[in-house]
């Protein structure tokens, strides 16, 4: 009987344990650090404005690499392009048959 009543308490105990743990959250209102911003007077303010802008500005310097590239990339392929034209009119002419344009 003793040994019944000590596993009942034992067990109560535990349990009183588990709940105090599992009640307990962490919550965070707005305005909190990590907390998004909601739309409105606090969306206006200078230093989401100069955020903005220096977001758009880093965007308008990435795509103007990737253009630079894109751009030296084409003119590399143009110069191959020629240098392929030149051999196939040189081979042309050995031949002896070139067209006449």
């Amino acid at each position: 009987m003793l040994r019944q009543n000590i596993i009942k308490v034992a067990r109560a105990n535990t349990t009183l344990y588990k709940r105090s743990f599992s009640m307990s959250t962490v919550r965070a209102a707005e305005g909190d650090v990590g907390a998004t911003r909601s739309g409105g007077t606090a969306s206006a303010d200078a230093f989401n404005k100069r955020e903005q802008a220096e977001e758009s500005r880093f965007i308008r310097q990435k795509e103007m690499e990737s253009l630079r590239k894109l751009k030296e990339k084409l003119q590399s392929q143009r110069k191959y392009l020629d240098e392929l034209d030149g051999h196939i009119k040189q081979l042309e002419n050995e031949q002896g048959g070139g067209e006449q344009h």
